[in-house]
């Protein structure tokens, strides 16, 4: 008997036939099920409340309600869905805006499908996933923020600084709030503290200011 646990994905994107590619693609998975598709935004995101899926894997500009705008409908909601843009943008504006509004993970449409994949399930073990060719635009752009971030460690609570190690080793809401013994609401909140407290936007320049402070393995 096959127990391996299948993951769910809702596809939005206003293109028909990129939809079909990628519902084959990932349907060709045996740890992947395509449980939904929209051709908007709107449309994508009441689907995402109906149909609760793992992953939400999004389009960045579509007619009316673009991608970042979906991914910032579902940050409001309940729902533990990872959310990835899949677009066809590698400007640095876009991919910035796109993960300081909560996104889980950038790639371009132009990357090889079985890198896609390895994407994609990195995403499922709490990473931010980022196209390799802009992984360095990330780094070198948020590095510059740090600027106005404060540098006082002390500025967290204990709670707030265990989860920003754990956030750092790639930790999703649901395995830190295993990892530490308490709800995955409370660490929802914890998240949002700390992030106000930094003045940051995304877990990614959170796991970056834990790097730049010197929240190494040995820390945790």
């Amino acid at each position: 008997m096959n127990d391996k646990k299948i993951n769910t994905v809702l596809i939005i994107d206003d293109h028909p036939l990129f939809r079909k590619g990628v519902i084959e693609l990932l349907n060709s998975q045996p740890d992947f099920e395509v449980i939904g598709e929209a051709a908007s935004g709107e449309e994508g995101v009441g689907m995402a409340v109906e149909l609760n899926p793992d992953i939400v894997l999004t389009d960045l500009n579509m007619k009316g309600m673009g991608g970042i705008n979906v991914v910032k409908a579902i940050r409001n909601t309940e729902l533990q869905s990872f959310n990835i843009i899949l677009t066809v943008s590698d400007t640095e504006e876009n991919l910035l805006t796109a993960l300081r509004s909560g996104a889980d993970g950038y790639l371009l449409k132009d990357t090889e499908p079985e890198m896609i994949i390895d994407k994609l399930r990195s995403s499922l073990k709490g990473e931010i996933v980022v196209d390799e060719s802009l992984t360095r635009l990330v780094t070198n752009t948020l590095r510059d923020t740090k600027r106005w971030v404060p540098n006082d460690q002390n500025i967290l609570s204990e709670r707030e600084t265990e989860i920003i190690k754990l956030i750092l080793r790639g930790m999703s809401n649901k395995l830190i709030a295993r990892e530490l013994g308490i709800t995955e609401g409370t660490v929802k909140v914890h998240v949002k503290n700390l992030l106000r407290k930094l003045n940051l936007k995304s877990r990614l320049e959170a796991a970056l200011w834990a790097i730049e402070h010197g929240f190494t393995d040995q820390n945790t």
